[in-house]
């Protein structure tokens, strides 16, 4: 097989789309609290008087999420992308370990968040949360059929942790706003630095130059096995922080690359000024994502991401972008940097964990390794 005819093949988030694989909801159920973990009802008042949802998530609840991902496949189709789906799992079934147990898992809607692929490489990522110790399994069918297919296929799973107590910082919930903001500045959140925790969407790839967000789902010793692991490849992998974050969780509703030179930027969750050097050095301009369509109190009751959703769109190529229909003003802006912008239905997905981003995974985009940052900055 030659090289063009790899199929495994993916380096930024932008270069023009050719595989990908979708997410569903089967079986999904809601999060349960644990320590990596504290799910809340959007109503603050309905928050302080219920607790929040436990088991499998309503079967229409399913459906109408379903519908909306399965309009998302049938656009890329339109776009002669070949389109795959995880496989069926049981979701509802408790997980019991040596160092912990919880009643029930999560779903598959978002594999972004659990596998990633550099390059001809196929990664599962840690994870952070116990009720997706397993959330692998759903691609390991399709992850065995292109290491199968696919003689340059590299297919590798990080470490898992325990999960055990000690693996969290489990006062982080507890802290009040002004005790929380002090600890920013030491990025520490409700993972320790024990284990290796990260989460695949806390990763963004753009050529030889991966960014990873250090947050609650991704720790420092988590970054450190990444570079460990990839920069002997030749890559180049860069911690990045958002200090006014509270509540970092995935990178992808905070710095979205959109193309090369352009990068998609959160108003309310500024990238620290020495993380900037690498983008500034290399000419790349950072562009402010509008207000979305709702407020964080206008999201969905069960929801656990923030409005900032609306940053998680999904590119087909360097000039195609999908977008949430009701983000207009997004999609207004989008027009004017010259994307050719799909807009979609997918508030129903939100529920489950994220957007188009989130929902989706790609394994090939034609393109190869390119170095979008010749000036690499000296860090102190």
């Amino acid at each position: 097989m030659s090289k063009r005819a790899s199929i495994v093949n993916s380096w930024t988030e932008w270069d023009e789309l050719e595989e990908v694989v979708i997410g569903r909801a089967d079986s999904a159920c809601f999060e349960p609290v644990e320590p990596g973990n504290r799910p809340e009802l959007r109503d603050s008042f309905l928050a302080a008087t219920i607790p929040f949802p436990t088991g499998r998530k309503r079967d229409a609840v399913v459906q109408w999420a379903n519908e909306e991902l399965a309009g998302f496949a049938a656009l890329l189709e339109a776009q002669g992308v070949k389109v795959r789906r995880p496989h069926c799992h049981d979701f509802g079934q408790p997980i019991q370990t040596p160092h912990f147990s919880v009643p029930n898992q999560y779903c598959a809607v978002c594999p972004r968040d659990v596998m990633i692929t550099f390059g001809n490489e196929i990664l599962e990522a840690t994870m952070s949360r116990r009720a997706r110790f397993f959330e692998y399994l759903p691609y390991r069918k399709l992850v065995y059929e292109y290491w199968q297919s696919d003689p340059h296929m590299i297919w590798n799973a990080a470490p898992k942790p325990t999960m055990a107590d000690a693996m969290y910082n489990v006062d982080f919930w507890k802290w009040p706003t002004a005790h929380r903001h002090a600890r920013m500045q030491d990025f520490e959140f409700c993972i320790t630095q024990d284990e290796v925790v990260f989460d695949a969407a806390d990763c963004c790839r753009l050529g030889r130059d991966i960014i990873v967000q250090e947050s609650m789902t991704t720790n420092r010793t988590g970054i450190h096995w990444l570079k460990r692991h990839l920069e002997p490849r030749g890559l180049r992998v860069h911690p990045v922080h958002f200090p006014l974050d509270f509540f970092p969780s995935h990178i992808d509703c905070t710095f979205v690359p959109l193309c090369p030179g352009m990068i998609l930027t959160n108003p309310e969750r500024p990238i620290r000024e020495n993380d900037k050097r690498l983008f500034l050095g290399n000419g790349w301009e950072f562009v402010d994502a509008p207000q979305p369509a709702l407020t964080n109190d206008e999201m969905p009751l069960f929801c656990q991401s923030s409005k900032w959703l609306s940053m998680n769109v999904f590119s087909i190529s360097p000039t195609k972008i999908i977008c949430e229909e009701r983000e207009s003003s997004l999609q207004k802006l989008l027009l004017s940097r010259g994307f050719e912008v799909y807009a979609l239905p997918f508030r129903n997905v939100f529920e489950f964990g994220g957007s188009f981003h989130c929902a989706s995974w790609d394994i090939r985009r034609r393109g190869e390794c390119v170095d979008y940052f010749p000036n690499q900055p000296e860090y102190a």
